[in-house]
């Protein structure tokens, strides 16, 4: 059966001719290999009918693999040099596509997705803005979406997995592992880009929690500041945002003020967070 991918030219002629040369300044590199597009858009399970938001879609690489699910899809684009392009696999996937021409980071996603929500959350995202994107939806939650498979660098996925104790375990671990059920996809490697990055990338697979944790704005405030000192101990790095309540806090946590942040679980922290929000 013939897609509609086999009518559009290939990506690296599309870059030509609309003169899409990846910009330093957006965080872009392109994934042209459909193969790789396809595997994300798996991830996700995206299916016949699904609605689905992508961030930077650049050429539209992953947008093709996308629609050839026959999901319907919005793309977030900032740089207005892709929107021709993107009108071209508009047309080829029957008006299925979307185009916003706008920052991502100033979006109010709910508004603009309307009935749509919730909604599947796929992209590969600029490097530059990609864990402020991430916490913004984990934020957002079961309304926004219900699904979520991201690429980031190979570090970053291994912060947002990262267990207790280790040295990559911080503020962006607790906040996905609370928000979320976050889980590695698969690894690319830097040669599946145009043009390469410096790094390895991973596709993490966030689902959404068995129970919402109703404290995230609390467990955000807490997290910035324990481990924006992550050395000192607990009652110096929390002091200033906590004052008086520091100590019943940490005691309601089963908490010590000379522990220091890393050594804490993520359940701790939910507990310290709940505990400042509630009092």
């Amino acid at each position: 059966m013939t897609s509609p991918n086999d009518t559009l030219p290939p990506l690296r002629d599309v870059i030509e001719q609309f003169d899409l040369g990846a910009k330093k300044s957006l965080g872009q590199h392109f994934l042209l290999d459909l193969n790789m597009t396809r595997k994300i858009a798996r991830a996700a399970n995206v299916s016949q009918g699904d609605q689905v938001l992508e961030i930077g879609p650049g050429p539209g690489g992953l947008t093709r693999a996308l629609l050839e699910t026959g999901a319907n899809v919005v793309a977030i684009e900032r740089d207005n040099r892709c929107i021709d392009a993107l009108a071209q696999v508009n047309d080829a996937f029957d008006n299925r596509l979307n185009v916003i021409e706008a920052d991502a980071m100033r979006v109010d996603e709910i508004s603009v997705l309307g009935d749509k929500v919730p909604v599947k959350v796929v992209a590969n995202l600029p490097y530059n803005i990609s864990t402020e994107l991430l916490i913004k939806w984990l934020k957002a939650g079961p309304a926004l979406w219900s699904v979520m498979a991201l690429m980031f660098q190979k570090e970053v996925a291994d912060r947002i997995l990262a267990a207790p104790g280790s040295k990559t375990f911080g503020r962006l671990s607790i906040i996905s592992q609370v928000a979320s059920r976050p889980s590695r996809a698969f690894n690319l490697p830097a040669r599946a880009f145009t043009p390469p990055p410096k790094v390895e990338s991973t596709v993490v697979l966030f689902e959404q929690p068995d129970t919402p944790f109703a404290h995230i704005d609390a467990l955000e405030k807490i997290t910035q500041s324990a481990f924006s000192q992550r050395r000192k101990m607990l009652r110096s790095s929390l002091k200033s945002l906590c004052g008086e309540k520091l100590g019943p806090m940490l005691e309601a946590a089963n908490v010590t003020e000379t522990q220091r942040a890393e050594e804490l679980s993520v359940d701790q922290f939910k507990k310290m967070a709940a505990f400042f929000e509630r009092h």
